[in-house]
């Protein structure tokens, strides 16, 4: 089921208002229930996959906490092959099968395994992880096994954050399913707040910017230029809205029956590094790989060539686990390199700045910082959202700032946003929520938002959630119900 659904506007509050009018030893199979409902609008077979998947890291996590320890690692590995076998074949299988074929090919080898005609199980790569973490906290000592089963599975298919995160670890949300909560005015609230801001982050400014970035991906060879560099702005913001705010709703959903889930996002696009922008980007993974790959490869204790490895390695991987294909590899190699020439740039860059001075202009150089950031991160994002490595190769070609032509090409964009709206104040529109967009991101960043609220009068205060709920109805996109980019994964 897609929060940007009419079905979910009717299943949430159902199952709120079930959730507190029920007895609490009651609420978790409620919860259960609904995950399981929410999870069967996408393919209903699947759930029997994951279900397997839930029993095998259940039982291999008890194994592992009764066992003696020459058992307890292998226990491990029958769980982190069972969940990685999974995603080999959904995800994984015909990526590498295509690969090893090419390979023959070159070498003029018979080659004839076929392809699977599978679809991806929704949400694959986020609940397979959240198993993971499960039983390697188990493994660590650092978590006690599930006794009950219904409890864990609840763990892994929690319906909020089921398909797309947060990825959440065993010590913050289990021990949530065993607490009473009651309804608590100031918590609900907050949490309906923060999925109306979600829902116009996705529905407002990252369908409506869709429309744009999808007409020049999808046909490159149209557009040159400064179109393709709108167009890859465009993206930068459609993918961070539209992730942000599926998290959005999903913490706040979580939120009003009285869960905490993790904050996914700080502001990533404030970050004045490649580095720090992973430190507010996915929050949820990136946290993820740091803790189950980066230092049990030796994370920065290590020598310079070692910690350039180790990071390759993490980004690597990251990269596959966005996507089976090229142009998630080099995406996530781009990374890689972003933060290794960072690293390696530190000691010349403070050099510079004590020879020109540059220490001085702390404000300019946090503000070029920023710019320089964002505009490597949205270079990246160009083959994460190119169909193919040659689609992305075509746009890099083409891609270029030209500033004697940028306010005519700016036009153009802007006439067919209007015409693709069939209303020729739409992009006038775009630019105000968008600048509202940058201003709540701010106030948020700052921590003033609350501040703010506190200072406005509750008129002025409602007044603007009705606006906002006012945009999402006269310029929310609904047509064919566009779903989150991070569903594919």
């Amino acid at each position: 089921m897609r929060f940007n659904s009419g079905d979910f506007l009717i299943f949430f509050p159902v199952v709120t208002i079930l959730y507190f009018v029920l007895k609490h030893r009651y609420r978790w199979l409620l919860l259960l229930t609904a995950s399981c409902i929410f999870y069967m609008y996408f393919i209903p077979a699947y759930l029997l996959i994951l279900f397997l998947l839930i029993l095998i890291d259940y039982t291999a996590a008890r194994m592992i906490a009764s066992s003696d320890p020459n058992h307890r690692k292998l226990y491990l590995m029958v769980s982190i092959f069972s969940t990685c076998i999974a995603l080999l074949i959904f995800k994984y299988f015909n990526f590498f099968n295509e690969n090893f074929a090419f390979i023959a090919t070159f070498f003029h080898c018979n080659y004839s395994i076929a392809a699977l005609n599978l679809i991806l199980p929704i949400g694959l790569s986020f609940h397979t992880f959240q198993s993971l973490s499960y039983v390697i906290e188990v493994y660590r000592g650092n978590q006690q096994p599930e006794r009950k089963f219904g409890i864990y599975a609840l763990y892994v298919m929690f319906y909020p954050q089921l398909v797309a995160g947060p990825i959440e670890r065993p010590q913050n949300l289990l021990h949530q399913f065993y607490e009473k909560h009651e309804i608590d005015y100031d918590r609900v609230t907050s949490g309906l707040k923060q999925m109306l801001w979600g829902f116009f982050k996705k529905m407002v400014i990252a369908d409506n910017l869709a429309m744009y970035a999808d007409a020049v991906y999808n046909n490159p060879a149209h557009y040159h230029g400064n179109f393709q560099l709108i167009a890859t702005w465009c993206f930068a913001i459609q993918i961070y809205c539209d992730f942000s705010g599926y998290s959005d709703i999903a913490i706040g959903a979580a939120k009003v029956m009285g869960f905490s889930l993790m904050k996914n996002f700080d502001s990533p696009y404030s970050s004045r590094s490649v580095s720090e922008f992973w430190s507010r980007w996915h929050i949820s993974l990136s946290t993820w790989f740091r803790d189950y790959v980066y230092i049990p490869l030796g994370g920065n204790q290590v020598s310079l060539l070692k910690w350039t490895f180790n990071i390759f390695i993490v980004f690597l991987v990251s990269g596959l686990w966005h996507g089976a294909n090229w142009t998630f590899v080099i995406w996530g190699l781009l990374h890689g390199v972003f933060v290794i020439t960072e690293k390696y740039s530190f000691a010349l860059r403070n050099k510079v700045k004590r020879i020109t001075g540059l220490q001085h202009l702390s404000g300019l150089n946090s503000f070029l910082s920023v710019v320089i950031t964002f505009n490597l991160v949205s270079f990246a994002w160009i083959f994460f959202r190119a169909k193919n490595l040659s689609t992305a190769l075509e746009i890099v070609k083409s891609l270029q700032f030209n500033p004697e032509t940028f306010a005519m090409d700016f036009q153009t964009v802007w006439h067919q946003l209007a015409a693709q709206e069939l209303h020729p104040v739409f992009p006038v529109f775009l630019i105000i929520l968008l600048v509202i967009f940058a201003v709540a991101e701010w106030l948020i960043k700052s921590k003033r938002i609350q501040l703010i609220e506190n200072i406005f009068p509750k008129a002025i205060r409602w007044t603007l959630y009705y606006a906002m709920i006012a945009a999402i109805v006269l310029f929310g996109v609904y047509e064919a119900a566009p779903t989150f980019i991070y569903f594919q994964f």
